[in-house]
């Protein structure tokens, strides 16, 4: 398949590699000499302008970090505009549900499809082919597009209509954070109950109350380490949930306090 791809970052990049791998036609957005060559170097053809990139895609894959870089590219820059009608766009940022349904909208009218398909895991699942991604979307446009999602992810699950990728997205780093915070919990319940921590957290992956968290927390070897070292990234997920719920007019309830638990700030070791 013929796919044009912009955003070939930390995420982006080994996606795009596994395309080329896979045996798709990849074009790559480089605005610069060095992103140009870095494209290249992915087995890809390197354009300089998301219309280049656009042009003749049967599929075109936005990988960046913001709302607003997708609004940037969609809309000011007008990708929409030269994407061809029948051609799917499919959006990997993880951001507000609005934002996917009002580009979809747009899409609708130009007989373009949209899916949103946020990713849960890092470059090391996309690179083993192995990344979760939920994707919301219309039958057809998760038909076409699933051939390019599955070069680089396992499982690829629909999960609705456009706009539910992200939601289901949302609440999954809602519930990872609370499941950080509820293991900072149970370690000041060890130390209150005189339960060493490294002992504590050699036993709990083996019992009924594991979690991926709880596996990655023991890993790192204590709960203060680990947070520390996501704690920012978490922070800032949690951050995105909250403003996204209230935006929906709801919010996170149970799970707001559970995730405030493993944050940096709400146990006085940052911002």
């Amino acid at each position: 398949m013929k796919v044009g791809f912009i955003g070939a970052g930390r995420m982006g990049a080994p996606m795009a590699r596994r395309l080329a791998g896979a045996g798709h036609d990849v074009t790559v957005l480089g605005r610069t000499p060095e992103k140009l060559s870095a494209a290249v170097e992915l087995g890809a053809s390197a354009a300089g302008t998301p219309t280049e990139v656009a042009r003749d895609a049967e599929a075109v894959i936005l990988c960046v970090f913001t709302d607003e870089q997708v609004r940037q590219i969609v809309q000011a820059d007008d990708l929409l505009g030269a994407m061809r009608p029948g051609s799917v766009l499919i959006l990997h940022t993880t951001g507000n549900p609005r934002t996917a349904e009002e580009v979809a909208a747009q899409a609708d009218e130009l007989g373009i499809g949209v899916l949103d398909a946020p990713v849960s895991g890092g470059p090391h699942d996309i690179a083993a082919g192995t990344v979760t991604v939920f994707v919301g979307g219309g039958d057809d446009a998760y038909a076409q597009a699933r051939p390019v999602l599955s070069s680089y992810a396992d499982p690829v699950l629909h999960v609705g209509p456009t706009g539910f990728g992200q939601r289901v997205k949302l609440i999954n780093n809602a519930l990872f954070a609370a499941q950080i915070g509820i293991v900072a919990e149970a370690v000041g319940l060890a130390g209150r109950l005189g339960v060493d921590e490294t002992t504590l957290l050699g036993a709990l992956p083996h019992g009924s109350g594991t979690s991926r968290a709880l596996d990655s927390i023991a890993r790192v070897g204590s709960a203060s380490g680990f947070i520390a070292a996501v704690g920012e990234f978490i922070g800032k997920d949690v951050a995105v949930v909250r403003a996204t719920a209230a935006d929906l007019g709801t919010d996170l309830g149970l799970l707001g306090a559970a995730a405030d638990a493993g944050l940096p700030s709400a146990k006085g070791e940052g911002n």
